[in-house]
């Protein structure tokens, strides 16, 4: 098997620039070994804080994350939580970059950022070349990875990782469930679906939280640094933003609600976010059978965990597309998130109707 092509930053988008100079002289002022003239190319995916690869001269790189200019979320975009929370995943975890340092001084490049490890390697896109596909054997073996290192992140010692007061999971579940609601009707345009029916459909099925663990809250495919020359091995996991101590099983619910399975019909093939419908990948249902044998967890309410995905993923496209009405950004791939908040709904409302997590539209 040739390896797979490693990730590879672009030239920086009109306005999300950053002040070279002045980032130069922070670095030259830290104890990191930076040779002027420094360098900045940007990870154009995603649509959450902002992605940059920094070199040097001398062939150091870097990686700065920042949040995007004009951020509107309250609360989100936290690079310093998000410093803190790799800070201590390096003594318990480690499939992660390893933090380098945190800047909270505005002055320098107009907010705040934080530099951490350039890790090489390969992420799975949605749009990838078919010749840069994993064959189907392959993508197998990355699914039962990916999977089995969730069980693993889940497993993660809190008191080793200095992350105990991370969250709040008493009632976690319960205030997840208001906390995205209200999030949506902030950011509800005219245009945007009625969730109420499926807020009222959680808070009837709400189950008891089970025991409280670290979790991710955005884990996916193009969140994961895969080893080229071996795919199916995860060198690190990206995009600590949301992280926090909850109920596991939100977490996975977060994660299929990005699990657009191959057979799926093509309304769901509209939130193909994640390349989880490449040949050889496992189904949803697949996935959750690996997660319950390998976690020793009880998934009979898995569907609860599915529509609750959907709701935070309508409500965080909705927030993004919001961004897009209020003249935020001027890019046109935030204007088409309006049609994916829409199926999110109605592929909630069909987990709901149906009581499964598959076949949600049969013929």
């Amino acid at each position: 098997m040739p390896p797979l092509p490693f990730d590879q930053p672009v030239a920086v988008r009109a306005g999300h620039e950053l002040d070279i100079r002045a980032l130069t002289a922070y670095l030259q002022q830290s104890d990191l070994p930076c040779s002027p003239p420094v360098q900045v190319q940007q990870y154009p995916r995603g649509f959450s804080n902002l992605t940059f690869r920094v070199s040097d001269a001398a062939g150091h790189r870097w990686v700065l994350r920042t949040p995007p200019p004009q951020h509107n979320i309250p609360t989100a975009h936290d690079v310093g939580r998000e410093y803190r929370i790799l800070s201590g995943l390096r003594h318990a975890y480690r499939t992660i970059p390893i933090p380098i340092l945190f800047c909270e001084q505005e002055a320098v490049l107009g907010r705040s950022f934080y530099l951490m490890e350039c890790v090489p390697g390969t992420i799975l896109r949605t749009d990838m070349a078919v010749s840069d596909r994993p064959a189907p054997e392959i993508m197998a073996r990355i699914g039962q990875s990916f999977v089995l290192n969730l069980v693993a992140l889940h497993a993660v010692d809190l008191v080793t990782a200095q992350l105990t007061k991370l969250g709040w999971p008493e009632g976690y579940v319960e205030r997840q469930i208001r906390g995205w609601h209200g999030r949506y009707r902030a950011a509800y345009t005219e245009d945007a679906p009625d969730v109420a029916p499926l807020v009222r459909w959680l808070e009837e099925q709400r189950p008891a939280s089970g025991r409280a663990t670290l979790i991710h809250n955005d884990y996916k495919y193009d969140n994961v640094i895969l080893d080229p020359a071996a795919p199916w091995r995860i060198r690190a996991v990206l995009d600590w933003e949301m992280a926090t101590v909850g109920d596991p099983l939100m977490d996975l619910g977060s994660c299929l609600a990005y699990w657009i399975d191959r057979e799926d019909p093509p309304l769901m093939h509209t939130l193909r976010h994640s390349p989880t419908f490449l040949p050889g990948n496992p189904s949803r249902t697949e996935v959750v059978e690996l997660y319950a044998r390998e976690s020793q967890r009880n998934l009979e309410n898995i569907v609860f965990y599915f529509v609750f995905g959907h709701l935070k993923l309508a409500t965080i496209l909705q927030q993004l597309y919001l961004r897009w009405v209020q003249g935020h950004t001027v890019e046109s791939r935030y204007a088409r998130l309006i049609d994916e908040v829409r199926v999110c709904v109605r592929i909630a409302g069909q987990a709901m109707q149906y009581k499964r997590i598959d076949r949600l539209f049969p013929v």
